[in-house]
C-alpha cells in the first residue's frame, strides 16, 4: 500500500484532522484515551486520481474506520444487517 497522504497535503491534512478531532471530541488528542466521535477525511485533486489516488486521515483505527463507510453504504442501499427502511414524511 501507498503512504496513506502525499507529501504535497500532508501538513495541511494533518492539522485539519487535528482540528477536526478537537472539535469532535473537544479536547486535544490524548493517546492514551479513545475518541468519542471518529472521522475519516479523503482528499483527492479533481481531475488527476490517478490510479484511485485518494488521501486518507482519519481518528481511528484503520480497521474500524473502513468498516464505516462499507457498513453506511449499506445502510443507504438497504442491505446492511437489521437495517429498517424508514417511511417518508414528505
Amino acid at each position: 500500500m501507498s503512504d496513506p497522504i502525499q507529501p504535497e497535503v500532508s501538513e495541511d491534512m494533518n492539522l485539519l484532522a487535528a482540528w477536526i478531532d478537537y472539535m469532535l471530541n473537544g479536547t486535544l488528542a490524548v493517546a492514551t484515551e479513545a475518541p468519542r466521535l471518529g472521522f475519516v477525511l479523503l482528499v483527492a485533486e479533481f481531475g488527476k486520481i490517478e490510479d484511485g489516488r485518494v488521501n486518507y486521515i482519519s481518528n481511528g483505527q484503520r480497521e474500524d474506520m473502513i468498516a464505516l463507510p462499507r457498513e453506511y453504504l449499506g445502510s443507504l442501499e438497504g442491505r446492511a444487517q437489521g437495517f429498517k427502511r424508514r417511511a417518508r414524511t414528505s
